[in-house]
């Protein structure tokens, strides 16, 4: 059992410093919505460019970036079918709402 510590004043919290990466309009990185999972590492993505786009979550992603439907996340596009494209990355809840004041997201 822990022992409390007398006399401890609680400061105010410091503001979170969050880093967000954003896309890269030269690699042609997109801001997407998981729309729904269709299994076997398939997404269906609404991008913010206006296209419904089925998605691919990468080998190398694949256990590492747990996807869930209603996250946002940043795809790239395939430059021979545009109606494809692959997950590079997950945004977490506090650089989610880092987004929305910046307006990134609308």
């Amino acid at each position: 059992m822990r022992k409390r510590r007398e006399g401890t004043v609680n400061a105010a919290p410091a503001q979170e410093v969050t880093r967000v990466r954003t896309p890269r309009r030269e690699n042609h990185e997109v801001l997407a919505t998981v729309g729904s999972l269709l299994g076997s590492k398939r997404v269906t993505l609404q991008c913010m460019d206006g296209i419904v786009r089925m998605g691919r979550i990468p080998g190398s992603k694949n256990k590492k970036m747990w996807i869930r439907e209603g996250d946002i996340v940043i795809v790239t596009p395939w430059e021979i079918q545009d109606s494809k494209a692959d997950v590079i990355w997950k945004y977490t809840r506090p650089q989610i709402e880092w987004l929305e004041r910046k307006g990134y997201l609308k």
